[in-house]
């Protein structure tokens, strides 16, 4: 099906104004399809012109323009050509309509743990369509009334508030505000609601009847973070939320993290903890909370005009999410979570060849948007953010929105209209700084330069930028600078001696800033650029530092600091600039030192990346036991039951070559003291004995019968695609390739299992079998769920020319979806990386 242009968008928003959607939704039809009948208003800015509606039915009913009725085969593909326009229009299209398993549309899913069918509509990014006719573009805003028949025994919520409820199973709601068509929403089946109220705004949960009890034991800590949440935006912003009611609803199989639809937030699931989680995980969940909530004045109130100013909606709510998280709620550290984990995401991605600027000059379709949704749009745009409120001051950056929410209420903004604003208020023309910042692609790298003369005093200290060859940009930045000595009472302390701030002008020092108040002052043992983390740019430390950061690391009381270090090396080893021993060696030294769960996390995730692909079999498993050794330090001093325990033990049951450790976990023997071997920990012990082959299919079903669950459908269907078994992975590889009738989540956690780098020689054969296969994958599954399975079925173990040649055979076909196409340009750079690193002498571990 077609995905609408810029110039088709551009031409039908200048020829027409929607007035209002009224739509009609009948659930109580077969499993399979679901009646939808929709009326739009609008107006057409010259009579006679003509225009189209999208809608992907799976039978189109009826069509009446203006009282006559069209033929409904005039549907080409998801466009129903109308024309004849009158200045006054009405339009009704009849349809029935499919249910989806992909999360897209109006997803279905029955709970495998009673039964149980849960509905939820998902109308991102061009997906209304496949639950009501619409003019399906971000800036075509509309109110849209609601009127649902379902099931009698069912609840029915939407963006609106419930108006009436005339009769048994019919569910009318009022009237919306203006909403773009994505925004769309609804939830219907037996949901459990947790009700409350804040400041006159009604408050609402909504979670799967399996798991009311543990929404009901998290309530009160969502709905704190809630309301402290509201509480800041209205101070900062200075405009109440403006939609009514606020409901967050925990829903089944759903692909993002969350979507901020007006009314009626929707979040995976996977929020509504079932078992003992890191505070890492609670903040997580905080943060999504406040990310979508963000939304809500950026990206409802004002909605991006069209797909190419996606950063004005996601780079502001990842900003303003970890702001306010830090700002509100009790995870004050939100700030370090964002330098170890979502920069990672930032640089990883503004590195690899599908980069592309914050905010794009031009996306041609709504489906190249959807490769936008990245860690640029995301991490970067929010640390540009960062960067832009470090230059011009926080009260000119939040006047400049209250100004921008003001001109644009329930309307249409672009880039241009933001930047005045801001400009207004700051006194700065920002042209030049968003030509840099928002236009050009690729991370810049800072290195310290020092000279040191025979007394141990700096002669020099200059901060070097560099870019790379393929965009040679640099860029204005205010970084801090931390100077930092171990504590000469040697007790393995570290002391701050100093920070301070400093403005990086290229345009005025040519990329080579020198710090002059650090001539003639003493050497420190790290001099960290960037301290703070208040910019986007990769850091370099001088040799001397670099060195010294296994005795410094440790003693730190910054969280953010160590993070930015811990992301330096591992940026570092990743480029090849150093080798992983170095990185294994920190680990041991650094780690079980560490207090923040997620430094601990984040070091354990990222590190195994590249000890999996970076190094060869056998020095894999030496640094595999060095990982488990500061695993198992950690563990011996973390609190009992507490979040470090929790995640030192992850990180064990992750790295280890032993089996029978494992599996007397996993029968109760030899657990540490306060560690609750529950059920997410029980498939993690599953998962890892599966891939070593300790256990077989009889164990997963065993397991699988006692947690009749959907998170246990989703492990047990991972944990058979890692069994180390010739039947097991053409079952998986079969499911990955041409099963429709699963769900996502159950595809996709095949694709996650299949490949492990202890099974190469078991999965050889299947290497040529990926790039032979994927084409027709893609084109089977819906873009959002073939870009994930592709992304997770590639390779990536397979690490040897043979597989890049093979990378670069399909991608010189023409016929490969955008999506395919960015997930193996992608996969290929990264393996190019470990090629690299396995073909360049790396130290030995240990």
């Amino acid at each position: 099906m077609p995905s609408i242009t810029r110039a088709d968008a551009a031409e039908r928003a200048a020829s027409l104004t929607v007035e209002s959607y009224t739509v009609d939704l009948d659930l109580t039809g077969s499993d399979e399809r679901f009646h939808s009948i929709v009326t739009i208003r609008f107006q057409a800015a010259v009579p006679g012109s003509a225009t189209f509606v999208e809608v992907k039915p799976a039978k189109l009913i009826g069509v009446r323009l203006n009282g006559a009725e069209l033929d409904p085969g005039l549907l080409d593909d998801n466009r129903i050509p109308l024309t004849g326009l009158l200045a006054d229009n009405t339009l009704t299209v009849e349809a029935e309509m499919a249910y989806s398993n992909t999360g897209e549309g109006m997803h279905r899913f029955v709970d495998p743990a009673d039964g149980a069918t849960y509905l939820y509509a998902m109308s991102f990014l061009d997906d209304v369509q496949r639950i009501f006719a619409a003019f399906d573009q971000p800036d075509l805003k509309a109110p849209v009334t609601l009127s649902v028949k379902a099931p009698t025994d069912w609840l029915v919520a939407a963006n609106g508030q419930l108006a009436a409820s005339p009769g048994p199973g019919i569910w009318e709601f009022a009237p919306t505000e203006p909403l773009a068509t994505y925004f769309v929403s609804l939830i219907a089946g037996p949901y459990h609601a947790v009700r409350a109220e804040h400041d006159g705004i009604p408050l609402a949960l909504y979670c799967r009847r399996s798991l009311a009890e543990h929404l009901d034991r998290d309530a009160e800590e969502i709905l704190t973070i809630t309301r402290n949440c509201l509480d800041r935006f209205h101070e900062l912003f200075d405009v109440r939320y403006p939609f009514g009611k606020y409901d967050q609803a925990f829903v089944p199989e759903f692909n993002a993290g969350a979507m901020e639809n007006p009314g009626l937030v929707t979040l995976r699931d996977d929020y509504v903890f079932r078992s003992a989680v890191t505070d890492s995980q609670r903040e997580q969940r905080a943060t999504t909370i406040a990310h979508e909530m963000a939304h809500m004045w950026f990206g409802d109130l004002v909605t991006m005009r069209w797909w190419d100013d996606l950063w004005l909606n996601e780079s502001f709510a990842e900003y303003l999410g970890t702001r306010v998280t830090a700002e509100a709620t009790r995870f004050d550290r939100a700030w370090t979570t964002f330098a170890m984990r979502r920069k990672a995401w930032g640089y990883a991605a503004d590195q690899r060849p599908s980069t592309h600027p914050v905010a794009p000059p031009e996306v041609t379709d709504a489906a190249q948007a959807l490769l936008n949704f990245d860690g640029i749009s995301y991490a970067k745009g929010a640390s540009v953010l960062r960067q832009l409120v470090a230059w011009v001051g926080d009260e000119a950056f939040l006047a400049g929105l209250r100004d921008h929410f003001a001109a644009h209420r329930f309307g249409n903004a672009t880039l241009a209209d933001l930047l005045t604003a801001l400009s207004n208020t700051s006194g700065r023309d920002l042209s030049g700084w968003a030509d840099v910042w928002l236009r050009q692609a690729q991370v810049n790298t800072l290195t310290a330069e020092v000279s040191v003369d025979d007394h141990g005093r700096y002669t020099e200290v200059a901060v070097t930028q560099s870019a790379p060859p393929t965009h040679p940009v640099l860029r204005p930045h205010r970084i801090g600078i931390g100077l930092y000595d171990r504590d000469p009472a040697g007790d393995g302390g570290t002391r701050l001696r100093d920070r301070f701030e400093v403005d990086l002008e290229p345009g005025v020092d040519r990329g080579r800033t020198t710090l002059a108040a650090l001539a003639g002052t003493p050497v420190a043992d790290v001099l960290l650029p960037n301290d703070g983390d208040l910019t986007f740019a990769k850091v370099r430390l001088d040799d001397a530092s670099a060195s010294a950061v296994p005795l410094v690391l440790p003693g730190m009381a910054d969280p953010l600091a160590r993070a930015v270090l811990w992301s330096a090396t591992l940026d570092a080893v990743t480029d090849g600039q150093r080798p992983v021993a170095d990185l294994v060696s920190l680990i041991l030294a650094a780690l079980p030192a560490e207090t923040e769960v997620i430094v601990v996390e984040d070091v354990l995730v990222l590190s195994r990346v590249l000890v999996d692909r970076y190094l060869g079999t056998d020095a894999r498993r030496a640094a595999l036991d060095h990982i488990g050794q500061a695993c198992d330090r950690l563990l011996a001093t973390a609190a009992p039951g507490g979040s470090m325990q929790l995640a030192a033990a992850r990180g064990r049951i992750s790295t280890s070559t032993d089996p029978v450790r494992l599996a007397g976990w996993l029968s109760g023997d030899g657990v540490p003291d306060g560690l609750a071997v529950d059920s997410d920990l029980r498939w993690a012990l599953l998962n890892r004995l599966a891939v070593l082959g300790a256990v077989g299919e009889s164990e997963i079903a065993a397991e699988l019968a006692a947690d009749r669950s959907a998170t246990g459908e989703t492990q047990a269907a991972q944990c058979r695609a890692a069994l180390p078994d010739p039947a097991a992975k053409a079952v998986a590889w079969r499911v990955v390739t041409t099963d429709t009738t699963l769900s996502n989540r159950l595809v996709e956690a095949n694709a996650a299992g299949f490949w492990q780098p202890e099974q190469e020689e078991l999965t050889a054969s299947y290497v040529e079998r990926y790039f032979a296969e994927m084409p027709a994958m893609a084109r089977l599954r819906t873009p959002w769920v073939a870009d994930r399975v592709a992304g997770l079925a590639f390779p990536r173990y397979a690490v040897v020319q043979r597989t890049r040649e093979l990378a670069a055979t399909l991608l010189a076909q023409d016929d490969l979806t955008p999506g395919l196409r960015r997930v193996v340009t992608d996969a290929d750079d990264d393996l190019r990386r470990a090629l690299l690193a396995r073909t360049t002498t790396q130290p030995e571990v240990g």
